[in-house]
């Protein structure tokens, strides 16, 4: 395997969304490290990657800092890494910025197997116009800086795609509601590629 940093894109529902690429790369490298090492080994273990005596290494928001240390020096060794998201592409509202950013400074070969994406599949099935769209993410949990967030938002000429936790998603309505006005044509998309997804289309007063 060619040394450098590979982010591999996981399945966000169905296991049987990886891609070829993506098993090879994991049934490779050097070194394995994840967001969530289980979800990882779950994964691999689906389709028969062994792991065998690889270090599976934990990196997410909480240790980044401590780890990122470790994997550079790995990659500066000439070792493969693998980086995968607990489900979707990385860097994608995921962890991976700042080690993408760190080892590309170094001259460390970066690249990636793509795959799923919860924001594209959402998109897709949103029936909202896809020429052009803006992903913010998740917008901030208190209201007074929601409504702020979506105030900013107001006159950009794109369809809007948001993160939002099911606890959460009748206040995000209501707010979206207040801002882009009732008439917005929105949708609401969850569980994506699994057996309970559901698809709900309407303004944002219906929905």
């Amino acid at each position: 395997m060619v040394p450098g940093l590979y982010f591999v894109a996981t399945p966000i529902g169905s296991a049987r969304d990886i891609t070829l690429r993506a098993l090879d790369i994991l049934a490779h490298v050097d070194i394995l490290a994840a967001e969530d090492t289980r979800s990882l080994r779950k994964l691999m273990d689906i389709h028969g990657v062994a792991v065998n005596e690889r270090p599976i290494l934990a990196y997410h928001d909480h240790n980044g800092a401590r780890m990122r240390p470790k994997l550079m020096q790995y990659l500066q060794e000439g070792r493969s890494v693998a980086y995968a998201s607990e489900a979707g592409t990385p860097l994608i509202a995921d962890p991976g910025f700042d080690l993408s950013k760190t080892a590309a400074e170094a001259g460390v070969l970066v690249t990636t197997a793509p795959g799923p994406s919860a924001v594209i599949t959402a998109l897709t099935l949103a029936g909202l116009p896809t020429d052009r769209f803006l992903f913010e993410g998740f917008v901030p949990n208190a209201k007074s800086a929601r409504l702020a967030a979506l105030k900013n938002l107001l006159n950009v000429p794109s369809t809007l795609v948001f993160y939002e936790s099911p606890k959460r998603l009748v206040p995000f309505l209501q707010d979206a509601c207040a801002v882009y006005g009732e008439n917005r044509q929105a949708a609401y998309c969850r569980e994506l590629t699994k057996k309970f997804e559901e698809i709900q289309r309407g303004t944002l007063a219906e929905l």
